[in-house]
């Protein structure tokens, strides 16, 4: 039987990957974006248009869903002396608020299914303190304490897990990678000595949608052991 999955903000980046490896895996998958008109055509493709601020579309969720994963975030790099509330509140509204439109919207298509992954988007920056991150920490912070919630309530027919990846080269980093000395310092600061690669990550998201029946309540590192490991 064909599953389905739903991946919000799918059209560029971690989600355009995620998109195109269970496209591969001969999933059917509905692409909910600001932005649907960039999805890459594909008879088991349908696309969706959705603003995170704004109520989900809950009429173009499949009956049943296998899986949701939801993508949009943020990077914004301030002092914090410097942050405005407006903007502290724009992105808990991306990360936060947004994922829990987009999981309330589909959550009763995800109970029909027999058993049912969400994965969320976090950061490095929540379990490791990096100056200038105080917003987006704070927000996927947020973010991964919903997850574990979730993951409790929502047990044992929906597994719930987090992503949290450290700098990836995607277009959210461009202006943090813009310069072949930005990408060799981005690098340099992690044990592996490399930044992420979308499709890297992405296969990550696939194996907890579709191979992990025994984890939920996580927080997967896919970090270069940026937030565990210190070198001598």
């Amino acid at each position: 039987m064909t599953q389905s999955y739903m991946v919000v903000g799918g059209t560029s980046g971690i989600g355009a990957a995620v998109v195109e490896q269970l496209l591969a895996a001969e999933a059917e998958v509905v692409q909910t974006s600001r932005h649907p008109e960039r999805a890459a055509g594909h008879a088991r493709l349908r696309t969706l248009a959705w603003d995170a601020g704004a109520a989900f579309p809950i009429d173009g969720v499949p009956e049943v869903l296998s899986g949701l994963v939801y993508c949009p975030g943020s990077i914004r790099l301030k002092p914090f002396a410097r942050l405005k509330e407006s903007e502290l509140v724009e992105d808990f509204e991306v990360n936060l608020l947004g994922a829990v439109r987009a999981v309330q919207g589909c959550l009763p298509a995800l109970q029909r299914a027999e058993s049912a992954s969400l994965v969320l988007f976090s950061t490095v920056a929540v379990q490791t303190g990096m100056p200038y991150h105080a917003s987006v920490a704070s927000a996927k912070g947020a973010v991964e304490g919903l997850a574990r919630a979730l993951a409790a309530e929502l047990a044992p027919r929906i597994r719930v897990n987090v992503v949290a990846p450290t700098v990836t080269d995607t277009p959210l980093a461009a202006r943090l990678l813009n310069s072949e000395e930005k990408r060799r310092l981005a690098a340099e600061r992690h044990p592996l000595r490399r930044i992420g690669q979308p499709e890297e990550i992405a296969r990550t998201v696939l194996w907890l949608l579709r191979e992990a029946p025994l984890v939920t309540g996580q927080v997967i590192a896919c970090d270069g052991g940026l937030s565990r490991l210190r070198l001598l």
